[in-house]
């Protein structure tokens, strides 16, 4: 029976081939994005597949609010895992991750850039499961200076050499540090992207017990049993017993005190499996993808898939009346309800399992090019136990989707309709085609009006005035190589043409790396969180950062340097009407805890120093002197300057560095950056919005082609009686403006309270308005009127003698 059953599908399939190459194509195509998107959030929810005791491990958060300025971060005080392994019996070991960043490592007279250069505890190989090629996991960081390095660096160092207890000098550490261990790649994707890993030992920062210097990540494994509760719990007599003293000495109040004014100092674990998808908790380790993208591909991947199944069912629904004499023959002859559908879902089984072929061959073509657009390598294993069982499942389901309804419509005919042609007259109607169009067009426009609003909030952060100049500035990390030379160096590059000023600071925007608390004179009782940059006399010029009240940092007034200059935040945020008789209590910088304080001689506009994901908070720029070696040189360039004006930078910079490399980097590229994860889900949106679009105009198409089909007697006959080509396209296309238009009206509200949900992610962001849903409106009714032009003017031009002889 089931081979009778597959003999009269391919039949029937075969005397409809212009439908079923327009059906195939749209559900390749659906099944082809359906993919792809799988695959890149498999990509994203995968990104540690080397951590065997992943449910035992916990990452420490901070959260804290002092001044109303909260911050959620990773960072941690380097005490804090020491003392959970001594103090809590519930931990079984710990390990800190310090990112460098980049760091150049010499070897044989040549140097090295590398990106991901960390410290971590000697526990770090204990506690993850990372494959080490060569050295003892247990032994391999237990000594300092010692490295391990990823396969792929130490094949780039070393090349065929072992490097197994070869020295290098790392940065500008005059110690040498040796190789003893070598580990396997750790994928893009992984949350510990580092390609060199050092001993935590080599820090001066590991004995370190200053609890309020929350500079690094801690990770816990916790013991089998163990609770996350009854650890957090723990938290806060700890913090009491080391974290209060300090607290009293600086704000002179007790711990408990402190947080029942409204401030906030805790820790927390985290879940390892929780840390990649928690954009909410800071981290340097590797930014936390928003899994609110995730849910609109997931989102999109299904109204891909219905849309290509509406196609599906609405051509098989339209050509109802065609086969509705077959249907009756068969039930004559015997053949009951169920025979046919299981004829009618084989046929659509059939199309979906050819048409999955097409949609691998689609996405292995097409995978280089999103790889591209994600710089990822997203792949699909055939030699995993899950890929061919899933292509076939995902087969089934299309194949199910598409082809039940039209099944099980096409099988209830009944002979005697049949015969009387009730069921061709009713088919004429086409009201659930009506139906299925509306709710097609309706999904293309919201993805329309979705990618519009996407591309049009990311054209706004990047072209918003930051409140400084970030074009023609370069900025060069490792500050400290230069050590004392700072001034020698800015003094040389002054002399180049095209060169219009030069700043060191501690910081630049979207590279902030501390954020301080401080207490005014007169209000003790209160404490204040500002993000702080040390800076010399020319930041404010070379970063044109204006000027509100007051003045900058000026050479010919000494005291300066032990003053200070706020953002215009910090006067809001912080209450201060009259600024400039403020004073900040400093004296936790000062030796022997003698009273300093320092007043602020200036305020600044406000200006972004991070993404506009968040607010502007306050910030104090502090005198840089020449003590504070670390950080970055900020470089402006003329508008004219020389196309040699980096190499001779680089010049100056080897005299001083004894040829030290050197990093650099574009300001205006930097902060186009902070907004990567939206440029290139918007690129992705606007590829599968097209795909999403060509399969409804093809869907369109197809039934448009029908309706001709149907209506040619009656197009003979109206122009046989002097109708134009235009009255008979307009006839034919009213239907489907009009089904435009209504789709139009549903599509509006549903993408208007998505959208607005996903800005709510972003504090400075676009104002939705009419235009961005017209914007839609026009592109879906064009698309729509260009789809169903070819067919109905060509059905227009048609000779009516050959019309009036069809069928």
């Amino acid at each position: 029976m089931v081979k009778n059953i597959i003999k009269h599908s391919i039949r029937a399939l075969n005397r409809q081939k212009g439908y079923v190459f327009i059906n195939i194509i749209g559900l390749s195509i659906g099944i082809a994005c359906s993919l792809l998107i799988s695959l890149f959030v498999i990509n994203e929810l995968s990104y540690d597949q080397f951590h065997i005791k992943k449910d035992r491990i916990y990452r420490v958060n901070l959260h804290g609010k002092i001044g109303g300025q909260e911050a959620h971060v990773s960072s941690t005080a380097s005490p804090v895992g020491p003392t959970m392994l001594r103090e809590f019996p519930e931990v079984e070991d710990f390990t800190r991750y310090n990112t460098w960043g980049s760091t150049v490592i010499k070897y044989n007279n040549q140097n090295f850039t590398e990106d991901r250069f960390v410290h971590v505890d000697s526990s770090f190989f204990k506690i993850f499961s990372i494959n080490l090629l060569k050295g003892d996991k247990n032994t391999v960081l237990n000594t300092p200076y010692t490295l391990v390095l990823s396969e792929s660096t130490a094949a780039k160092i070393f090349g065929e050499e072992d490097p197994i207890g070869k020295m290098v000098k790392v940065g500008t550490d005059s110690s040498l540090y040796k190789v003893a261990g070598v580990m396997e790649d750790i994928p893009d994707n992984s949350n510990f992207r580092a390609n060199i890993y050092g001993s935590f030992l080599s820090s001066n920062r590991a004995n370190d017990d200053r609890w309020l210097s929350n500079s690094f990540e801690t990770y816990v494994l916790l013991k089998e049993g163990a609770s996350e509760n009854g650890v957090n719990e723990k938290f806060h007599p700890m913090l009491i017993k080391y974290v209060g003293p300090l607290i009293e000495q600086f704000f002179g109040t007790s711990f408990d005190e402190f947080l029942t004014k409204g401030n906030e100092y805790r820790y927390e674990l985290q879940p390892l499996l929780k840390i990649h998808l928690d954009p909410s908790i800071e981290h340097e380790v590797k930014p936390a993808n928003d899994p609110k993208f995730l849910y609109i591909f997931g989102g999109i991947a299904i109204l891909i898939i219905v849309i290509a199944a509406i196609n599906f069912m609405n051509l098989s629904t339209a050509q109802a009346a065609k086969r509705a004499k077959e249907v009756g023959i068969k039930k004559v002859s015997g053949s009951s309800r169920g025979m046919l559908i299981r004829q009618f879902i084989t046929e659509s089984l059939f199309l979906s399992s050819i048409s999955l072929i097409f949609a691998i061959l689609i996405v292995e073509l097409s995978l280089p090019f999103f790889n591209k657009i994600l710089n990822s390598n997203l792949f699909l294993d055939y030699s995993s136990w899950y890929t061919i069982p899933g292509l076939i499942i995902i087969s089934i389901l299309v194949g199910l989707l598409a082809g039940s309804y039209p099944a099980f419509f096409l099988s209830s005919f009944k002979p005697v309709s049949v015969l009387k042609g009730s069921v061709n007259n009713s088919m004429k109607n086409g009201k659930l085609r009506s139906v299925l169009v509306v709710l097609q067009f309706s999904i293309s426009i919201i993805l329309i009006v979705g990618t519009l609003i996407i591309f049009k909030q990311i054209n706004y952060m990047i072209n918003k005035d930051m409140g400084f100049n970030k074009d023609k500035l370069v900025v060069i990390n490792r500050a400290d190589v230069l050590g004392k030379k700072i001034k020698p160096f800015k003094a040389e590059l002054l002399k180049l043409p095209g060169i219009v000023n030069i700043s060191a600071s501690t910081a630049a925007p979207s590279h902030n790396n501390n954020g301080n608390g401080y207490t005014i004179e007169g209000r003790d009782q209160e404490s204040f969180l500002l993000e702080t940059n040390w800076v010399d006399y020319d930041y404010f010029e070379t970063y044109g950062i204006k000027l509100k009240s007051g003045r900058l940092f000026n050479r010919e007034f000494p005291t300066d340097q032990e003053a200070c200059v706020v953002n215009y935040s910090a006067v809001q945020n912080f209450g201060l009407e009259n600024p400039f008789e403020i004073r900040f209590n400093v004296s936790n910088d000062a030796p022997d805890g003698e009273k300093q304080y320092m007043p602020i001689i200036g305020v600044v506009e406000n200006f972004h120093f991070r993404s506009l994901h968040s607010k502007i908070e306050p910030y104090i720029f502090r005198f840089k002197n020449d003590d504070i070696l670390w950080g970055y040189i900020s470089i402006r360039l003329a508008n004219d300057a020389p196309k040699n004006t980096l190499k001779e930078i680089e010049n100056k910079w080897k005299e001083l560095t004894s040829n030290e490399p050197l990093q650099y980097f574009f300001m205006d590229e930097s902060l186009k950056t902070l907004y990567n994860e939206e440029q290139q889900n918007a690129k992705l949106s606007i590829v599968f919005t097209i795909l999403a679009i060509i399969i409804a105009a093809l869907g369109l198409f197809g039934l448009t082609s029908f309706t001709v089909e149907q209506r040619t007697k009656e197009i003979g006959i109206r122009k046989a009686l002097g109708a134009t080509v235009g009255n008979i396209f307009y006839i034919i296309s009213k239907e489907i403006i009009v089904l435009v238009a209504i789709s139009t009206l549903i599509a509006w509200p549903i993408i208007y309270f998505v959208s607005n949900n996903w800005l709510q992610n972003y504090h400075y962001k676009i104002t939705l308005n009419v235009l961005d849903f017209l914007i839609g409106f026009i592109i879906a009714m064009t698309i729509a009127v260009l789809t169903i032009s070819y067919r109905t003017i060509k059905s227009a031009k048609r000779n009516p003698s050959e019309s009036l002889r069809y069928e």
